[in-house]
């Protein structure tokens, strides 16, 4: 059985999946990693007919014996019902759009994976969490969404105030069962650090806290599950070899980049994955060598908001996965101001007629400059992170049509919002969770 240790003291004794599930972050503030990684034979995940069925091939590896194999099926063709399709712009590139699900972003495959695996384990120990997430934009409705209404569970999302899109905050504020929205006066940064305060607080001790972020192991195992199901497509519909690919990844907190890693981890050929950031240069200038480990900086505002962290969580995990020389080796990274991501969505919309939001813009820009610079034609997926519908103010800045309409995101103007504004403090949080 795989166990999970923190990146700050591997020699703790370590824990079940189940255990770091719902703790979510280790006692001493570090992350859950697994002692080992499983070897997946690729013959599991290039047969298989749906995500669904892959992703119980995989997970299998990673889950059984906690969790018994019927159960798991049950639980990940629920937690996955949606497509996922592969989609060919020319020349070797491709988008995956992961923005299908209920809240039309790529967090729905964590959220929803992770929601129903936590409830597995809380109706057997008879127990209930508290679950505490930092949001920049696209996290917290994910989570609010798949998590609502659970009865062992409760949500306290917190977002920073006037930094998400109109569409984005209605999604976070809309009243769900079991749902506390929290706006910060502050930065997704001042989010983040509430919440990792929060759970090595002594005053907080007594409260059955656990996370939704992608701090949290179980929001990046199902997020390991695309990158597979791409290369199954890029196959199986497109003719193409498995065995030569490359990722694009539009990258913030990091984790979507971690669930990548640990597909290549696991046996899937990945020749270069390319992590492309907004104006929140840390992890691109750290690649680079301009920039020392954690030498973060404030969070910078910008068009791609769900992507404005100064501070990537998940950078302690891949530091401690891979080492600064791999990670250099085996990623390329690249800045893209707000200008430039609104000129490649005019760029893309012009050449392909595909309308991509502007985090799957920044991909798309990192994508035509690594090629550019590097002269490799590898089969290149970019992750298509959200429906252009959410961000309806970039569209119409770039491209100066109406942003296209969904019925998912048109409904939720018509239901019911509560919303708590606070002070980027631990002394507000703890309020709120003690009041």
């Amino acid at each position: 059985m795989i166990q999970y240790y923190s990146t700050r003291d591997p020699h703790r004794a370590p824990l079940s999946f189940e255990d770091a599930l719902l703790k979510g972050l280790a006692p001493d503030g570090g992350l859950y990693v697994p002692d080992r990684v499983p070897t997946v034979d690729s013959a599991n995940w290039l047969s298989a007919r749906s995500l669904p069925e892959l992703a119980v091939s995989v997970l299998r590896h990673w889950l059984e014996p906690e969790i018994p194999l019927a159960e798991l099926e049950a639980i990940l063709h629920d937690a996955l019902d949606f497509p996922c399709p592969l989609v060919r712009l020319g020349d070797d590139l491709f988008v995956l759009e992961l923005f299908h699900g209920p809240t039309r972003s790529f967090k729905d495959f964590g959220a929803r994976t992770m929601a129903r695996l936590m409830q597995h384990f809380l109706r057997r120990r008879g127990e209930r969490r508290v679950i505490l997430v930092a949001t920049s934009g696209d996290t917290g409705s994910a989570v609010a969404d798949g998590f609502a209404g659970q009865d062992n569970i409760e949500v306290v999302l917190l977002y920073p105030l006037g930094k998400v899109s109109d569409v984005q905050e209605r999604q976070l504020i809309v009243r769900r069962p079991g749902v506390r929205a929290l706006a910060v006066r502050g930065s997704f940064d001042d989010c983040q650090r509430m919440v990792k305060e929060a759970f090595v607080d002594p005053e907080l001790a007594h409260l059955p806290l656990s996370s939704a972020n992608s701090i949290n192991i179980g929001r990046l195992l199902p997020q390991a599950l695309y990158y597979l199901w791409a290369a199954q497509q890029l196959a199986a519909e497109h003719g193409l070899s498995p065995q030569r690919l490359n990722f694009c990844v539009p990258s913030g907190n990091l984790g979507n980049l971690t669930g990548g890693v640990f597909a290549a981890l696991m046996g899937q050929p990945v020749q270069r994955f390319l992590a492309a950031h907004n104006a929140n240069h840390f992890f691109p200038d750290f690649l680079a060598g301009k920039a020392e480990a954690y030498g973060f900086h404030p969070t910078i505002a910008t068009v791609s908001n769900a992507m404005d962290v100064g501070s990537p969580s998940n950078f302690e995990r891949l530091l401690h996965l891979l080492g600064p020389e791999r990670m250099r080796a085996w990623f390329w990274g690249t800045t893209v101001s707000d200008e430039a991501t609104l000129e490649r969505m005019r760029e893309t919309h012009r050449a392909y007629g595909y309308l991509a939001c502007p985090h799957t813009s920044v991909g798309l820009e990192a994508q035509a400059r690594y090629r550019a610079e590097t002269g490799d034609r590898t089969p290149l997926v970019t992750l298509a992170c959200a429906h252009p519908a959410k961000f309806p103010e970039a569209v119409s800045s770039a491209l100066g049509i109406p942003a296209p309409k969904d019925g998912a995101l048109e409904a939720l103007w018509q239901r019911e919002t509560q919303v708590t504004t606070v002070e980027p403090s631990l002394q507000a949080l703890r309020q709120v969770l003690l009041g």
